[in-house]
């Protein structure tokens, strides 16, 4: 996966397309992962123990991760990343100005 839990993204595709936000988990088998604000699902949740308040819940649903691309700040826009090599350790880098992400 070319992102991973923690990054700041944004959508370039989808009802949802140019919000950005964090990385919040990430199912690297089903190729999905869910960002913050970003494809809000409703449910209707019913009154159980652990929960006592029934009513409508919005929470945030799984995007495909060929739809975000890597935010980087310096930019201000998505970007592609290359893997460099720095102090021996292998870090990811913007492919336009540089900047490191690790």
């Amino acid at each position: 996966m070319h992102v991973k839990k923690g990054d700041k993204v944004v959508v370039i595709a989808g009802s949802d397309k140019g919000k950005t936000g964090k990385i919040l988990t990430s199912f690297p088998k089903d190729n999905r992962v869910v960002v913050e604000n970003v494809n809000m699902l409703t449910k209707h949740q019913k009154q159980t123990n652990q929960m006592q308040q029934a009513g409508i819940v919005h929470r945030e649903g799984p995007v495909n991760i060929s739809n975000v691309m890597l935010y980087c700040d310096k930019c201000k826009s998505g970007v592609r990343t290359e893997k460099k090599i720095e102090n021996g350790k292998k870090v990811r880098a913007c492919k336009k100005c540089g900047h490191v992400f690790e």
